[in-house]
């Protein structure tokens, strides 16, 4: 297995893997054409963010993203963590350990001073992991208001 950033040609992959990941989400709906726009225009201006993923000889086995913004708070680069997710015949093989850890080295390399991420509540699973990756629980609480 390899760690890389995404490329261009990755995208039909990346947006069958967000596919998955947005079926067991309970906030998102999969929407193919919308999820190729972002995934193209994040991999084509790394200043948005960049895309990571895991790769066999022949397959995307799992994607994590990190989008860049400024934080008034820190006076300093940060980045969200969005969009993780490994092939179900991949689980339990590491894949995702080693893809947030590369992140976390991507974002330090980025200059970022923190990442922030969301995950769903019931999803005690991916809370845990996030936990054991050195995250912590934020004493903050999302609201979103969507846009039409």
């Amino acid at each position: 297995m390899k760690l890389t950033r995404a490329i261009h040609s990755d995208v039909p992959e990346l947006v069958e893997l967000l596919k998955i990941l947005f079926e067991q989400e309970a906030e998102f709906e999969p929407n193919s054409e919308a999820q190729r726009k972002a995934l193209s225009k994040i991999i084509l201006d790394p200043k948005i963010g960049i895309i990571l993923v895991a790769r066999d000889d022949e397959k995307i086995l799992g994607m994590i993203n990190l989008l860049f913004t400024e934080s008034t708070a820190l006076g300093s680069k940060v980045a969200n963590l969005e969009d993780m997710v490994v092939l179900a015949k991949s689980r339990g093989e590491g894949i995702g350990s080693k893809l947030i850890d590369y992140a976390i080295s991507e974002a330090k390399k980025e200059g970022c001073k923190r990442i922030t991420l969301l995950t769903d509540i019931e999803n005690t699973k991916s809370q845990s992991f996030y936990q054991k990756k050195g995250f912590v629980k934020s004493k903050m609480t999302p609201y979103r208001l969507l846009l039409d």
